[in-house]
């Protein structure tokens, strides 16, 4: 016979312990144990969630079994593989969303009022935008806000910003990003081939594409490996002899100046070079096939955003969007 009483008792103590605490955090209410399962569900880890929220493995395991005992229902399919939800889970999940997006505004809005933006924001940029448009933008951002410090990390390949912990990453990687990261595009910049007036001396000036075979050229490795140029109409692929390879574009600048050859790099990299005559733009004609290179602001969907990172990003945006003075080799994305 069905026991009216012992269910009622059997639910009311898997909610208790979703509200009791979590790592001996006390917590308000289940709101904590659904943000614990829609941020499992977004990072598709557990280990990830735990660690994005600073909570050990087996607190996110114990939030997400309570509320599975306190629904009565299998919310999450687990497999030492992968994670996959179940019909109900996948119900569930689109209503903690929604809820936790409404609260989130609301409490956004009442802090927005009554505190102060301060701590540490982590950052993540590729070292060619590091060393071009990166420190003004930090500089202005902190005249506004001056409890805000900056914690960076320079790369030149790659970064995995959810791994790393970061709040916000600069880069041009075109690689497809994870479902919970939002990509705001900020500027496009152009790369131009580049050497020095004593290596042209010595070589000659390249006047096309063709005359590149007879030169010694200094590569970026994250870029091509056989140059593409737009050159009198038609596009041609350029393999010629590489003296140096390095995913460093600043070591790549330093060995243009140290007349080793002729490099492409970022305009924004070299524009003072050129201006002091230290460097010399070569092949005016060409255009690097592909276009510019899209730097982008990159973070977490919003739902997750403290408000020194949602000001940030925002400053940052707005920062590219509106500078009337910004060089012809930061070009505005629209």
């Amino acid at each position: 016979m069905f026991n009216l009483g012992s269910d009622v008792r059997l639910r009311q103590k898997a909610h208790d312990a979703v509200i009791s605490s979590i790592d001996g955090l006390p917590i308000m209410n289940q709101i904590q144990a659904m943000r614990v399962f829609v941020r499992i569900v977004d990072m598709g880890s557990f280990t990830l969630a735990a660690r994005q929220m600073d909570l050990s493995a087996a607190a996110v395991t114990r939030a997400v079994s309570a509320l599975e005992s306190y629904l009565n229902m299998r919310l999450l399919n687990r497999s030492t593989r992968r994670l996959s939800l179940t019909d109900a889970g996948r119900h569930y999940f689109d209503g903690c969303r929604a809820i936790l997006s409404k609260l989130d505004e609301v409490e956004s809005d009442l802090m927005c009022a009554t505190r102060d933006i301060s701590g540490v924001i982590r950052v993540a940029s590729t070292a060619s935008f590091s060393v071009t448009g990166l420190g003004p933008l930090l500089a202005a951002y902190r005249r506004l806000n001056r409890k805000v410090q900056f914690d960076l990390t320079i790369f030149d390949t790659h970064v995995d910003m959810i791994e790393g912990g970061f709040d916000v990453c600069f880069t041009t990687d075109r690689d497809t990003l994870a479902a919970s990261l939002v990509s705001r595009r900020l500027v496009s910049i152009k790369d131009i081939a580049v050497a020095t007036p004593g290596y042209l001396a010595v070589h000659g000036e390249p006047f096309d594409s063709n005359a590149l075979l007879n030169h010694d050229l200094l590569t970026v490795s994250e870029g091509l490996h056989t140059w593409g140029l737009l050159d009198n109409g038609s596009t041609n692929r350029v393999s010629g002899k590489s003296v140096l390879k390095s995913t460093n574009c600043m070591m790549v600048r330093e060995a243009a100046l140290a007349d080793m050859g002729i490099a492409f790099l970022p305009e924004s990299l070299v524009v003072d070079d050129i201006a002091k005559g230290a460097l010399r733009e070569v092949l005016k004609k060409c255009e690097v096939v592909g276009g510019a290179r899209e730097i982008s602001i990159v973070y977490s969907g919003r739902n997750y955003l403290t408000m020194r990172v949602r000001s940030f990003v925002d400053f940052a945006t707005t920062y590219y969007r509106s500078r009337a003075d910004t060089p012809a080799s930061l070009r505005i994305v629209a």
